[in-house]
């Protein structure tokens, strides 16, 4: 499926990234022509409100690319206030394609959040998860509350989606790969951005992509 970068609009996304559970991957797909695109300068762009939290993904994810030998940039540095601030159209962000590529980029890695669900877990003392209980009775009283006490807590289990996305000037502008993560209900931001880079990263070098 080809689409073109397009539906900017700086929506909710990191801030809502923040979890001990690292993100899962759901799914990915590979543009069967990837391997024709030659990629040498990658526009990093996180759909976020908060500044904070998208100037802090975008520079770790800028920072693993230039690791692997990319040049890479932000899109908290090429957008400025006033672009992110009102709805744009499909002009404008042809305009803006046309600015990355008078500037030597040729791909734009955007990452968003697409879903959102809710769902329950138990609570269980972390002192004694994983413990070995060597009677019965010590292993039901350690959990009998589970009988009479409603036991769980409510959280969002969210969907994140990262896509690149060529725009070569000798080829279609085109998807070139997309991967869907699930991840837990926010706690720790700064931690959650790493570990889902940290993903990403591992789903896309699998299928010999950038990474």
């Amino acid at each position: 499926m080809v689409r073109r970068f397009r539906n900017i609009s700086f929506l909710l996304i990191l801030t809502l990234l923040g979890s001990c559970a690292a993100p899962k991957v759901v799914s990915t797909w590979k543009s069967p022509e990837a391997d024709d695109y030659s990629i040498y300068k990658v526009l990093v762009v996180g759909m976020a409100q908060e500044k904070s939290t998208r100037v802090a993904f975008e520079t770790k994810l800028r920072d693993a690319l230039k690791v692997k030998g990319f040049e890479a940039g932000r899109g908290s540095d090429f957008f400025n206030a006033m672009f992110t601030s009102t709805e744009k159209t499909e002009e404008d962000l042809d305009a803006v394609e046309q600015e990355l590529l008078n500037k030597g980029f040729d791909a734009i890695i955007l990452t968003k959040i697409i879903g959102v669900e809710s769902r329950k877990r138990l609570r269980q003392q972390v002192g004694n998860l994983g413990s070995l209980y060597t009677q019965f009775s010590s292993d039901y009283l350690e959990h009998q509350d589970v009988m009479y006490n409603e036991g769980h807590e409510e959280f969002n289990l969210y969907t994140a989606e990262t896509s690149l996305y060529c725009i070569c000037t000798d080829k279609e502008r085109a998807l070139i790969w997309r991967g869907n993560l699930n991840v837990d209900e926010p706690v720790d931001i700064e931690r959650t951005i790493a570990m889902y880079i940290k993903v990403i990263r591992k789903a896309m070098e699998k299928e010999e992509v950038l990474f």
